[in-house]
């Protein structure tokens, strides 16, 4: 039996965070009902369809407009039945929808309430909008690396060449690191819950998630002759990630090349560069098998698609009817 078997989470969330954080829990066996405006459904599914589906795969949708007053019954029916409601509303969207932890809790008082906000609710950009984007921007995380010199022997696969200008950032860490945050203070308020009997409210502002990665270095501070990319005679690459002496000597003896143990930190490496090109991609995975350093290949996302699985994301409202019917059954419609 998994360990959150028996636990509803009703989830209002939109997009990434949300469906990130529940996403998790389903994997851990909680039933996860997906609240979608009936017209439309979550804006994910038009933006993202692909991530929409590795994201929401395995829960429940059902269809309600929470701006009207028989589907708000209908809501306030189902979160009776729940252990955990999770929103992504701005505070005022989510008080004037009805849904917020001061208007719900008295009502449902084992209810735990977790909204993923933008910014802390009391602070001066609590009601501003903003994406993953924004919140990496106002973090720093955007101008970290752009800062420093280029240098001649990663120029191939730099963010930015120019020393000045902010770079995109790769992934959504606000998005993430905000889900991850959830679903921990989600389970820890199920553990408080047994001993207390009553739920609690959360808040996870985005903007926080974000600037949390600023106490951690990125792969980049890291590179040298023994954590970077080297690319291939087929121009494939592979990653090295020989950090520990063991496992870079490791790599330089199955190289044939002892001579290039004292390079391990080196930041100029050319010559390591060279004889990597001089073999395929496959032809060094197969070289280096059995040795124990820590070389892997670089592949391309969609090689990995498959690890998702045969469950699939619910159409809009495929659930409906059955949690409505449960509901009546219960008689609490």
């Amino acid at each position: 039996m998994p360990p959150l078997d028996g636990v509803r989470i009703v989830d209002l969330t939109r997009l990434l965070p949300g469906a990130y954080a529940t996403l998790v829990l389903a994997n851990l066996g909680a039933e996860v009902i997906k609240i979608e405006e009936p017209r439309r459904g979550d804006t994910m599914r038009t933006l993202g369809a692909a991530y929409f589906d590795a994201l929401n795969r395995g829960k429940k949708s059902v269809a309600l407009d929470l701006k009207s007053p028989d589907d708000r019954r209908v809501l306030d029916a189902l979160l009776a039945t729940a252990d955990v409601a999770v929103d992504s509303f701005r505070p005022s969207t989510a008080k004037r929808l009805r849904v917020d932890a001061d208007t719900l809790r008295p009502k449902h008082p084992r209810l735990i309430c977790a909204s993923m906000i933008g910014f802390p609710r009391n602070g001066a950009r609590a009601e501003q909008p903003a994406h993953d984007i924004n919140y990496q921007a106002l973090a720093g995380l955007l101008a970290r690396g752009a800062t420093r010199a280029p240098r001649a022997d990663v120029a191939s696969f730099a963010p930015n060449s120019s020393t000045d200008a902010p770079v995109m950032p790769g992934p959504l860490v606000a998005d993430v690191g905000a889900a991850m945050q959830t679903t921990i203070e989600i389970l820890a308020a199920l553990v408080e819950r047994q001993r207390t009997g009553v739920g609690r409210a959360i808040d996870v502002p985005l903007s926080e998630a974000a600037r949390a990665w600023t106490l951690f270095p990125s792969t980049r501070d890291f590179e040298s002759a023994c954590y970077t990319l080297y690319e291939t005679a087929d121009g494939a690459w592979l990653a090295l990630g020989a950090l520990e002496e063991k496992f870079w000597t490791a790599f330089c003896h199955r190289l044939g090349r002892p001579d290039f143990v004292p390079l391990q930190h080196a930041r100029q490496f050319d010559e390591i560069r060279a004889v990597m090109r001089t073999k395929t991609r496959d032809e060094w995975l197969a070289w280096f098998d059995g040795v124990d350093t820590c070389l892997t290949p670089v592949v391309e996302r969609s090689a990995e698609a498959s690890r998702f699985g045969a469950s699939h994301a619910p159409a809009v409202g495929e659930h409906t009817g059955a949690v409505l019917d449960d509901l009546r059954r219960r008689g609490l419609l």
